[in-house]
């Protein structure tokens, strides 16, 4: 990295969102960009999760960019492998290589209100932008519970996104910890290798069963010589799950039918009634995310795998012990126990206009206009922001949603940022910053939709809900709502700020602020955006 270097641009993160942002810059005709990622290859969480059975729970061509479409996915669900070689192809496809700084992971940003920029402090250098596109996504930073005696255990601990595929399973005994997404998908691959599986279930999921297939030459034949047929799958699948979110959001009581379905799932493989028991929620399906499998539950039902029915609480030595007092010898600990979802850890590393991290803004909850701008925090943008996730369908069409957000941003500050002309016209330097009664707004907004919905009323804790209990995770509408509502840019729900003439930096050295766009700055972008009618690891659930 030069020394001094600066960017019109800087995207933190080379995963899907990272990606991405990358190629809509360059269909926007900007080159002056970089894209910083902390390891050697790109692919984000695809990258991370490469655990034995690791795949995507979304369609295939559905789990896609609309730009980059892939006639030759061969499976309806799309393993790990795949979906990372997917990744490398637009990589190379849009020529963002040049772009891409691996080994460079984000230590500080802050933002100078002064020179209207932001300067970034990476382990491989410094470098200055005028704008940040954080896409580090909510499935980056595993969460491992602290647990009394972990430290001292003897054996093997890793995480399901850290998988160590140098130790041997054969013949362990092994203690898998938790029950998500991606724990349904080990148990079945390691299932077969293990001398004893002890699995610790803290709460049960509403598992369903997973339709895969090969897709068959022919129909990969098809998509590529007729690519609207790929379309018309797409548009298929899409369209349908469009119509599910209802029941999810206005009408959860309708979910009894899918709950009858899933049940008959479970009961078809495991004959056990104390089994059965064990592994039968107690609440709304949808409430947690439906998980896809149809090897999970026989995978319970062989002899060599123990389920006990409460979660891990302490480690004596070789022995873990559950939280019901039961206890086990193992050899080795994996954790399946999710990521740091409401609490990023990217949000440490930022610092505002006002001097605070944007995890001290975020401290009673993570709160962003259009999942996108922080307010005191310029020019700044995240993908897969707050509110943002999905509980049914693929998370490729909210970011696609939000790279339509941030060309418009880039594109009302060059308007904003046009040097002053003879007429008094345009203003020079400009940035950005979310008013604080818009995020207000918005979030209110979202917040009150949230009210009605499974996963607020389902009568569970996931992972969606943070400390308080406030669901800060999923978006509570379609993605058509939200398509509408990040079509463009209302500028009166931001502050602009203009650098200083004479040196006058104004407030906290912030520049300038135009007063454009007063009240509440709930306005909807061209009539999209109000959550009355606006408002999936895991999107990129593995």
């Amino acid at each position: 990295m030069a020394e001094h270097e600066h960017v019109r641009v800087a995207v933190i993160g080379s995963g899907f969102g990272g990606l991405g942002a990358a190629v809509r810059l360059r269909r926007e005709g900007i080159t002056d960009f970089v894209v910083l990622e902390r390891a050697d290859s790109v692919g984000g969480t695809w990258r991370d999760n490469s655990y034995p059975g690791c795949a995507c729970d979304v369609p295939s061509h559905l789990y896609s960019f609309s730009f980059a479409p892939n006639p030759e996915w061969p499976r309806t669900f799309s393993g790990q492998r795949h979906i990372r070689a997917y990744l490398e192809h637009v990589t190379d496809l849009f020529g963002l290589r040049p772009h891409i700084r691996f080994d460079s992971e984000v230590k500080l940003m802050t933002w100078d209100g002064e020179g209207l920029r932001w300067h970034i402090e990476t382990t491989r250098g410094t470098l200055t932008a005028d704008v940040v596109v954080s896409a580090t996504g909510p499935l980056s930073d595993p969460r491992i519970p602290d647990l009394p005696g972990l430290e001292s255990f003897p054996g093997k601990v890793f995480h399901s996104a850290r998988w160590d595929h140098d130790y041997d399973l054969r013949g362990k005994r092994v203690a898998m910890v938790g029950t998500g997404a991606s724990a349904i998908q080990i148990v079945p691959a390691i299932q077969p290798q293990a001398g004893r599986l002890t699995l610790f279930q803290r709460t049960p999921p509403w598992v369903m069963p997973r339709i895969d297939r090969a897709i068959s030459g022919p129909e990969r034949w098809l998509h590529r010589r007729l690519p609207v047929t790929a379309q018309a799958r797409r548009g298929l699948l899409w369209g349908i799950r469009e119509l599910q979110v209802q029941a999810f959001t206005k009408r959860p009581d309708e979910l009894g039918l899918v709950e009858r379905i899933a049940k008959r799932n479970m009961a078809r493989a495991v004959k056990d009634p104390e089994l059965r028991a064990k592994l039968t929620p107690d609440y709304r399906i949808g409430c947690k995310r439906i998980l896809l499998s149809s090897e999970y539950y026989p995978a319970l039902a062989r002899p060599n795998v123990d389920v006990v029915a409460s979660g891990l609480s302490e480690i004596r030595g070789s022995t873990v012990v559950a939280a019901d007092g039961s206890e086990a010898e193992v050899d080795v600990i994996i954790f399946g126990t999710g990521f740091h979802v409401t609490d990023m850890p990217i949000a440490e590393r930022v610092v505002g206009a006002e001097g605070i991290t944007l995890a001290e803004s975020w401290k009673n909850g993570m709160r962003a206009l259009r999942g996108a701008s922080a307010a005191g925090f310029p020019n700044w943008m995240t993908i897969i922001g707050p509110n943002t996730g999905l509980g049914n369908s693929s998370m490729i069409l909210m970011i696609e949603s939000q790279l339509n957000y941030m060309a418009d941003y880039l594109r009302q500050l060059d308007v904003l940022g046009v040097p002053p002309g003879p007429q008094g016209t345009g203003g020079g330097r400009a940035a950005l910053d979310a008013r604080p009664a818009a995020v207000e707004d918005w979030n209110r907004r979202v917040q009150d939709r949230m009210k009605r919905t499974v996963w607020n009323t389902g009568g569970c804790t996931s992972w969606y809900l943070d400390a308080s209990g406030r669901n800060t995770t999923i978006w509570p509408g379609t993605t058509t709502e939200f398509r509408r509502a990040t079509r463009r840019v209302d500028l009166g729900e931001y502050a602009v700020i203009r650098a200083g003439s004479a040196g006058d930096a104004g407030p906290a050295g912030a520049g300038e602020r135009s007063r454009a766009g007063e009240g509440s700055g709930a306005g909807d972008g061209g009539g999209a955006g109000k959550p009355s009618g606006a408002a999936e690891q895991s999107g990129a659930t593995a």
